[in-house]
Formats: C-alpha cells, sequence, structure tokens
C-alpha cells in the first residue's frame, strides 16, 4: 500500500473556507476549513486514507450543490439525483449525498408530494389524475403519491380551476363558453361527468349574478 507525505496545507486565495492539500511537494486535493483540521504538515497517508478523503469532499460538495438547487423549491429525491448524475458524479457519491440530506430534513418525498400537491391546488388547480402524473414524473412512489392525494375533492378543484379561467374567458354566447371551459377542464385531466356539472355550475351562477351576461341569452342553444 502507497503512503505520501502532506508537505504543505494552504487556505485557498479565492475561498478561504478550502484548503489546498500537497503531498510530497505537489497539490494532490483540496478540502473544507473542517475537513482539514483534521490533518497537520508532515503526516503521512495512506493511498485508501487520501481516497476516503477525497470522497467525503467530493459528497459535501455534492450536499453543497444540492442544497443550492433545493433553496429554490422542494425536489423529491429522484429529482435531486438526476441533477446530480448530470454533474457525472460518483454513483456512491451520489447515494452518500442523498443519505445525508434525507438524515438532515432537506429530502422527503412525502413533503415533497404534499407541497406540490398544495401549490398546484393554490395555483394551477389539477384533476387528482394530472396530479399523479406530475408525480411520478418527478419519481416519488405511487404508496406515497396516494397518501398525499387523499381527501382531494375533484369537483371542488375542478370548480377552483373553472372559476378562475371563465374569469379571463371573452363574454360570448352560452355554446362558445361551454365549449372553450370544457376544453379548458379537460386539459386539466378533469373527467367528462365532472366537467359537465362544473360548467353548468358555473353558467348558472354568472347568469344569477346577471341575466345577460352571455350575448345571446337562452337562445344559443336552440
Amino acid at each position: 500500500m502507497g503512503q505520501s507525505v502532506i508537505t504543505a496545507l494552504e487556505v485557498q486565495k479565492k475561498n478561504k473556507q478550502r484548503v489546498n492539500v500537497y503531498l510530497d511537494g505537489e497539490y494532490s486535493f483540496s478540502l473544507t476549513l473542517v475537513e482539514a483540521a483534521r490533518l497537520r504538515k508532515g503526516q503521512t497517508l495512506t493511498d485508501s486514507e487520501i481516497e476516503a478523503l477525497r470522497n467525503e469532499d467530493a459528497v459535501i460538495k455534492a450536499v453543497d450543490r444540492a442544497a443550492r438547487l433545493l433553496s429554490y423549491r422542494p425536489r423529491s429525491v429522484q429529482e435531486v439525483r438526476r441533477n446530480l448524475e448530470e454533474k457525472q458524479l460518483e454513483p456512491v457519491v451520489i447515494e452518500a449525498a442523498l443519505n445525508l440530506l434525507s438524515a438532515m430534513g432537506y429530502l422527503d418525498d412525502a413533503a415533497f408530494a404534499r407541497f406540490w400537491i398544495q401549490n398546484r391546488t393554490e395555483f394551477k388547480p389539477l384533476s387528482p389524475k394530472a396530479l399523479r402524473y406530475e408525480l411520478r414524473r418527478k419519481g416519488v412512489s405511487p404508496d406515497i403519491i396516494t397518501e398525499a392525494l387523499e381527501g382531494l375533492e375533484t369537483d371542488e378543484l375542478a370548480y377552483e380551476a373553472g372559476q378562475n379561467r371563465a374569469k379571463r374567458l371573452p363574454h360570448t354566447n352560452r355554446k362558445v363558453f361551454r365549449q372553450k371551459l370544457s376544453a379548458f377542464l379537460q386539459q386539466r385531466g378533469f373527467g367528462y361527468s365532472t366537467i359537465r356539472d362544473v360548467v353548468e355550475r358555473i353558467i348558472g351562477e354568472l347568469e344569477a349574478q346577471d341575466p345577460n351576461y352571455f350575448e345571446d341569452g337562452k337562445n344559443d342553444e336552440e
């Protein structure tokens, strides 16, 4: 088994939180200040110890990279995995980083699924079917998705989505309004019977507020 001697430990000029490690007079790798604090000039390291230090640092770098990604919004485990894989990191490093992030509470697919559904419900209501599809694409397991979707009312989600869309539709006759709103709700993943009931409910509410809301009145369907 080979050995090398630490000949210098130098704090980087551009990043004061990292230390360059020189072995046998040549730069070998860098570590965080915390990791480098365990080392000293003149210390002998075996090849396996050097490899372990490099792997530990690679994991820390991977965790830092993932933390920056997570700072924008919560992510699923699979999303973070894909991001790290794009950086061509070693599988063992990726797994170690994911395990560390999970242990620290930064990665939790159940919490992510709840966040995603709540966010969609508030800003872009979708059918449970569409939500399930989105979460599956993000790598969340079926069991976690099913649990997260429990309690969602499909009709109310469709109604909320339909109300938001109706406000942006131009005044027209009832037939065109029904067609456009139905097509929109279909794109959101809602079923025929749900769409039919919600569209009629919204039409009824609009006419109750303003009997002349639709240009052609009640004759557009005759």
